[in-house]
C-alpha cells in the first residue's frame, strides 16, 4: 500500500485512526496495539501477502534472540550476536544480493548458473538494519523487557516501515508505553495533516513532474551516437530533474513518514534536514538520510575503530561505511562504486578540514573577510552540488557503462533539446496565452518557460525555506486554506500511483 493511493488516504488512515484511539478510549490498551500491529501488517501485505513470512519470521527470530541474552553464559554473548548478525546479513543477501552475486559469478568465471528471480520483500534493508540495531543494544544490555508486542509494532509500525526512517527503540517503544499518548491530541493531529499534505504535494505535485522527464531521458541514454543520442544540455536536464526527484520523492516521504507519527502522537526521529543546502560532502551525509547515516556511525564505525586508531584507519574505515552505504542501496556496481565515490569526497574532506578551517580564520577576518567568506561558501555549495548531482546520474544509471558514456557525451557540443523532453514540464495552456498574443514559436517557448520555472521552484524550494521539521505549524485560517488546497489538487492528481524511489531499496 502506498501513501499516495486512495486506498490509503481514503480507507486505510481513517480506519486505523479511528479504531486505535477508539480502543484506547475504552481502556484496551493492549489491544489498541495489538489492533496497530495488525494493520502495520496489512499495510505491508498489501503490496505482496507472501511479504508477511518474510516479515513476521525475521521479528520472531530476533526478538528470540533478543532473548536469550539475558539467558545464556557470558562467553557465549558473543557468538550469539554474531549468529543474529548473520542471520539479518542472510536475509538481505538472499533477497536482494543473490542474483547479483550468481550473475557476477557467471561473468567472472563463464559459468552458467541459474538465476532465481528473487522478489525483493520491501523495505527489508530498513526493517533488518533495525533490527540489527536491536540486538546489538540488546547483547550490550541496552534494551528494556518489552514484550512480544512491543517489539514487533516497533518493528513493523507503517509510517517507517517501507522506506524509514531507521528508528531506535528507544525512539518508539517507550513512546508505546507512555499512556498520555493515547488520547485523540487536535494539535498532533493538525500538524500531522500539514506535514502528510505537504509531503504529499512534494511527491505528487514536484517529484513526479520530474520523473517523467528522468523516465524519457533514460528511455534514450543507451543511444550513444547521432541525433537520437541525448545532447549535453538534455543530460544536464535529465540529470538535474532525477537530483531534483530524488530529493522531492525522499523528502515527500519522509513528511508523510512524520505526519502520520504525529498524527498518532509518535514522535518520528529527523531524517532530512535540507541536504542540497550542504558546502561539503561531509555536511550533506549529515542533512540526507540522516538516520541511516546515524547506524552506519554508531553500528559500523564506531565499532571499527572510528577515528581513534590514526588517520589511516581512520580513512579505511570511511570507506568501508561508504562501501556498506552504497551496498546497502542496491544489487548493481553503479550503487557500489556511488558509495565508494561519496567515500572518497568524505575522505578529502577530511584530508582539507584543517587547512580550510586555518585559512578561513584568517581571510574571513573584517568586512572585506566577511564578503570573501560568502564567495567561499557559494563556490563551496557549487562545487558540492554539482558532485552529488554527478553522483547521483551514476546512482539512476542502469550500469557503470551507460554513466560513463553519458558524462562523456557531455563533452560533444550537439545542444539541441527535444520537445519530448520539454513537454514533461509543460504548464497547461501557456502557449494557448502565447498564441493568443501572435509570439511566434509559441509551444516552443511555452515548454522553456515551464522547463525555467520547475528548475527555478526546486531550486528555491531546496535552498530558501526551512524544511518542514522546523517549521511551526500554526492553526489559523491561512493554514488550512494552503493545508486544504494542496490536499485536494494532490488527491485530484493521483491518476497513476508512482513508486516512491526508495521502497527499491
Amino acid at each position: 500500500m502506498q501513501f499516495n493511493s486512495f486506498i490509503f488516504i481514503l480507507c486505510f488512515l481513517p480506519l486505523t485512526l479511528a479504531g486505535y484511539f477508539g480502543l484506547n478510549s475504552l481502556g484496551k490498551k493492549k489491544l489498541s496495539q495489538a489492533f496497530l500491529l495488525i494493520m502495520s501488517l496489512w499495510f505491508y501485505g498489501y503490496f505482496n501477502a507472501s511479504y508477511l513470512l518474510v516479515i513476521c519470521g525475521s521479528i520472531i527470530v530476533n526478538f528470540l534472540i533478543s532473548r536469550a541474552f539475558k539467558k545464556v553464559a557470558e562467553t557465549q554473548k558473543k557468538g550469539l550476536l554474531i549468529l543474529g548478525i548473520v542471520f539479518n546479513v542472510s536475509l538481505i543477501f538472499y533477497f536482494k544480493y543473490f542474483d547479483f552475486f550468481i550473475s557476477n559469478i557467471n561473468t567472472a568465471f563463464g559459468s552458467s548458473f541459474a538465476l532465481r528471480n528473487i522478489v525483493l520483500p520491501l523495505g527489508i534493508s530498513f526493517f533488518t538494519f533495525q533490527q540489527i540495531s536491536f540486538i546489538v543494544d540488546s547483547y550490550r544490555g541496552e534494551t528494556g523487557d518489552y514484550s512480544f508486542l512491543e517489539y514487533a509494532l516497533f518493528v513493523s509500525y507503517f509510517p517507517q516501515l517501507v522506506a524509514g526512517p531507521i528508528v531506535l527503540h528507544s525512539e518508539l517503544i517507550p513512546q508505546f508505553r507512555d499512556d498520555s499518548k493515547r488520547k485523540v491530541d487536535f494539535d498532533n493531529l493538525s500538524k500531522g495533516i500539514m506535514l502528510f499534505s505537504r509531503g504529499l504535494a512534494k511527491k505528487v505535485l514536484i517529484a513526479d513532474t520530474f520523473g517523467t522527464a528522468v523516465t524519457w531521458g533514460f528511455s534514450h541514454a543507451n543511444v550513444f551516437h547521432g541525433e537520437e543520442a541525448l545532447g549535453v544540455y538534455e543530460i544536464i536536464i535529465v540529470m538535474l530533474s532525477y537530483t531534483f526527484q530524488i530529493y522531492f520523492d525522499f523528502s515527500g516521504y519522509s513528511d508523510m513518514a512524520t505526519g502520520l507519527g504525529s498524527m498518532f502522537n509518535f514522535s518520528i526521529p529527523m531524517n532530512f534536514n535540507s541536504p542540497y543546502k550542504a558546502l561539503s560532502v561531509a555536511d550533506f551525509w549529515k542533512r540526507w538520510h540522516m538516520t541511516l547515516t546515524r547506524f552506519l556511525t554508531q553500528y559500523i564505525y564506531i565499532p571499527l575503530g572510528g577515528n581513534r586508531k590514526g588517520k589511516v584507519r581512520t580513512y579505511i574505515n570511511i570507506m568501508i561505511v561508504f562501501l556498506v552505504s552504497g551496498i546497502w542501496h542496491g544489487a548493481n556496481w553503479t550503487f557500489i562504486l556511488w558509495g565508494i565515490i561519496h567515500g572518497l569526497g568524505q575522505c578529502f574532506n577530511r584530508v582539507t578540514s584543517g587547512f580550510y578551517k586555518k585559512f578561513m580564520d584568517v581571510a574571513g577576518r573584517g568586512k572585506a573577510g566577511f564578503l570573501f567568506t560568502r564567495v567561499i561558501h557559494a563556490l563551496q555549495w557549487a562545487v558540492t552540488f554539482a558532485f552529488v548531482n554527478v553522483a547521483w546520474l551514476l546512482f539512476r544509471a542502469d550500469s557503470v557503462t551507460q554513466w560513463w558514456s553519458l558524462l562523456k557525451r557531455m563533452t560533444v557540443p550537439y545542444y539541441e533539446v527535444r520537445s519530448e523532453l520539454l513537454d514533461s514540464f509543460r504548464i497547461p495552456k501557456l502557449s494557448s496565452i502565447f498564441e493568443v498574443m501572435g509570439v511566434a514559436n509559441a509551444d516552443r517557448i511555452a515548454l522553456k518557460i515551464s522547463l525555467y520555472a520547475a528548475m527555478a521552484v526546486a531550486f528555491v524550494l531546496c535552498l530558501c525555506f526551512k524544511n518542514n521539521y522546523e517549521r511551526q505549524y500554526k492553526k489559523s485560517t491561512l493554514s488550512l486554506v494552503f493545508t486544504l488546497g494542496i490536499f485536494v489538487v494532490s488527491v485530484l492528481s493521483l491518476s497513476r500511483i508512482s513508486t516512491f524511489l526508495y521502497f527499491n531499496f
